[in-house]
């Protein structure tokens, strides 16, 4: 059995017994078992996904509003990796600012098995308050306190069931869904055709956001339920 199709089984396993204890009236189901097969020699060693590719070098810009206020996140693709659970992850830098005042500072880590599934194995994250407080609540590690990783872009980004995203229990447990393909999309970087929009949401709390992947570039656009939008200004290769 391929490290996707023992995953997928894992992922809408977990959904189901989300989605029976969610159920009026339904007795609250023992929670399945999350534990996707992680298979170090399944994993190569760099992610070039069509729709979500991570060269080294490459430097993006996002326009985020939210509640009238506008900010900037500078994503950056480095050239470090960080061996998580035996596999090589390529490092993502990303900065969230307002003005020159630094709101969040990530590094995110992820990985492509040889069936061309991009998996997410965690983040380190740090939020910093108006009075420069740092905090690193919503940080994981996929092996680390039980901790696993999650299917962040599909092989084949068809319209299809839902997935985890990620999985640290009470922490991380976001999930993904492709809902269409051949989407059209415009934002300030310029206009994207054959884009894929996915569907992404917590269980830990409440809201969804709707995210926009344009083929050879990547994520450029996302809208929340809440009409958060955050769009691609700029994209600088290396």
């Amino acid at each position: 059995m391929s490290t996707c199709t023992r995953a997928s089984t894992a992922i809408i396993a977990s959904l189901a017994a989300v989605l029976l204890a969610a159920a009026p009236g339904a007795a609250k189901p023992r929670p399945a078992p999350y534990a996707p097969h992680i298979d170090p020699a399944e994993f190569v060693a760099r992610v070039d996904h069509p729709y979500f590719p991570l060269v080294p070098g490459t430097r993006f810009v996002y326009r985020e509003t939210a509640g009238g206020k506008t900010t900037t996140n500078e994503v950056s693709v480095l050239s470090d990796t960080k061996r998580i659970m035996g596999v090589t992850c390529t490092v993502v830098h990303d900065v969230v600012r307002d003005g020159d005042r630094v709101l969040e500072d990530t590094y995110d880590w992820y990985a492509q098995d040889k069936a061309g599934t991009v998996w997410y194995f965690g983040e380190d994250t740090k939020e910093f308050s108006p009075k420069g407080h740092a905090s690193t609540e919503g940080s994981w590690e996929a092996g680390v306190g039980g901790a696993q990783p999650g299917i962040f872009m599909p092989a084949d980004p068809t319209p299809g069931p839902a997935y985890r995203q990620e999985y640290s229990r009470g922490t991380a447990e976001d999930m993904g869904q492709i809902v269409a393909a051949n989407q059209s999309v415009q934002v300030p970087a310029g206009t994207y055709a054959g884009c894929v929009r996915t569907k992404d949401w917590s269980l830990l709390e409440a809201g969804y956001d709707f995210k926009w992947y344009a083929k050879g570039v990547g994520f450029v656009r996302s809208q929340s339920a809440a009409r958060e939008v955050s769009e691609l200004i700029s994209v600088t290769l290396p």
